[in-house]
Parts: structure tokens; sequence; C-alpha cells
């Protein structure tokens, strides 16, 4: 006769309840936490339990004092006032140690050695911390390049730190792609940002994701493995100041009255789209240039060539091109 395989010990035993877990789900459900030993009652947990997760709680920020009672505080919140001065504590000793390696370098180098440094950065919580700590002593200007990418919301993220200098006297000038015209939430983060005195304009295509702060340091964004430069080199910074002043020159302003793509900035994008057809590029490799979708670059390409006689697609590309450099 066979006998059963029995489970291992503890094969189905209950989790272990997390105090803490439980009494912000609490608080979130009642709105307040007026009475620890009312929690405790409602939850089934000791009263010291609960008194020892209420302090956690409020050590993480996840619940405040209000009037004598305790009231959750969303979790996007209690993280940012919790990970913010790690982050900059983080970035003050990384600046420090940075100009002690800089000054042993300078007792060190040869007089005709090369200034300035170029310093690699690795994940979001590091890129956005270096942005945050750079904002804060940004005092004169600073420009932003936001290009037209797939990681537009990583982007935005990242940059968001950028826009804490506006109304401290702060100049601030952004360059971004003609279609955050177009989409409904970059149209309507454009307006924000314009509206707390960002000036803006966009133009078909920006090459690089890149900050310059009070023209002596520069960050430069790598979406796609997660990285960023720092940068120092006042050689490599005036470089892409003159870049983003050369784009910035050809770029149209931009208004919260203006309504998706009209007049100059359809005639700039259809432009641009002409010329890389010209190249004999394919419609996904236009699209993806230009950070748009294949289907909205497709329509822009038949609105463009619907009154031309070209017997191919390249043929079309050329005389588009032409007939746009000619205008």
């Amino acid at each position: 006769m066979s006998t059963a395989t029995l489970p291992p010990p503890g094969a189905f035993s209950v989790p272990e309840p997390d105090p803490e877990a439980e009494l912000y789900r609490y608080a979130t459900r009642c709105g307040r936490i007026s009475s620890v030993d009312t929690a405790a009652a409602h939850l089934g947990l000791p009263a010291d339990t609960v008194q020892a997760a209420a302090a956690r709680l409020v050590q993480l920020h996840l619940l405040r004092a209000v009037d004598g009672a305790l009231v959750p505080r969303e979790p996007e919140a209690a993280a940012e006032l919790v990970v913010t001065p790690l982050e900059r504590a983080m970035y003050e000793r990384r600046e420090m140690a940075d100009r002690l390696r800089e000054r042993i370098d300078g007792i060190t180098r040869a007089p005709a050695g090369a200034a300035g440094t170029l310093d690699r950065l690795e994940g979001i919580a590091e890129i956005r911390g270096l942005i945050k700590l750079a904002a804060e002593v940004c005092r004169d200007e600073l420009v932003v390049l936001h290009p037209g990418e797939a990681a537009d919301d990583l982007v935005d993220e990242l940059l968001d730190a950028c826009y804490s200098v506006l109304g401290e006297g702060v100049g601030v000038r952004v360059v971004c792609p003609h279609r955050s015209r177009a989409g409904y939430a970059a149209r309507a983060r454009l307006t924000q940002l314009a509206g707390r005195g960002a000036d803006i304009r966009t133009l078909s295509r920006v090459p690089q994701a890149a900050v310059v702060f009070d023209r002596s340091l520069a960050v430069t964004l790598d979406v796609d493995d997660l990285s960023a430069r720092r940068v120092r080199d006042q050689g490599m910074v005036r470089f892409l100041l003159g870049l983003f002043d050369q784009l910035w020159d050809g770029a149209t302003p931009f208004s919260a009255e203006d309504q998706g793509y009209s007049g100059e900035i359809a005639h700039d994008l259809q432009q641009t789209i002409a010329r890389l057809m010209a190249q004999g590029l394919t419609d996904e490799v236009v699209a993806r240039r230009l950070g748009m979708s294949v289907r909205t670059c497709r329509r822009h390409i038949a609105a463009m060539l619907q009154n031309l006689d070209a017997v191919s697609r390249f043929q079309a590309g050329v005389q588009a091109a032409s007939r746009f450099t000619l205008a």
C-alpha cells in the first residue's frame, strides 16, 4: 500500500503580516488615523506593534501629523522627500571628490596638459541627482535640448529638475521638435513651461538631449543605455552652446495659441521630410529621425506629394526638395 507524499513543513504557511503596509492601507481607506488604539483594534494587531509601524511610516514620510492625527501622503511625494536629501548629499560628496581630483591633477599635470573633465554616469537615480544639484546652483542661464525620441517620458523625467529654476531669475531656453506641438500631453507640458517663464522654440529635429548650466557645465543624455556625460571641459561646453544657438536661431517660437502643424511649422517639417526622402530613406527611417510614428510621417508625405508629378518615390523626394529650396 503506497503512502501519499506529505508536503514539506511550512509549504502552506500563511505569510507573516506586514504591520506597516496594513497600517498604511488602513490610513488611506480612512483618510486619517485619529487613534493608534482604534487602528490596532480594527487591524487585529497589538497596540505596540501598530505604534512602531506608525513611527516608521512617519519616518518614511508616508504619514504626517495634522491636527493631532496621522494623515497619509502620496507614495511619490514620500519617496521624493526621502530620496532627495540622499541624492543631494551623494552628489555633494561627488563634487568634493572631483574638486580634490582636479586639484591633484592641477599640481601634477604638465603645463601643456588639457583642462577639464568628461565623466560618465549611469542609471536614472544618478543622472537625476546630478541634474538636480546642477540646477540648484544655477544662477544665470539654463539651456535645454529636448530631442524627439520614443522615450519622451523618461527624458521628461530626467530633465524635470532643470525647470525648478523657473521663477528664480534664471533664464531658461528650450529647443524641442515640432511634433511636441501636436501631441496633447507634450503640448500641455510646453504650455505649462511657457506659462512659468520658459522661452521655447521648435524645429523639425533636435539631434541630442543636453542641458548647459551657466555656460560652464553641460550634461548630455543617452536614453538608449541610460547614461549621461558630465562635461566641464570649456571647449566642449562652448561647442554645445554654439550648437544650441545655431538651432535656436533657426527654430520657431512656441505660443500656446498656435495649433498643431500650421504655416511656417508645416513648411519647415515638410522641407526636412523632403531632404530625407531625397536621400532614399524609407518612411520608417524618416519617422525615426523626426521622432514621430510612421503613420504620422506618411500623412505628412502624402500631403506634401499630392500635387507632384513623380514616377518614383526617390524622384518625388528630389522634386519636393528642389521646390522647397527654391521657395
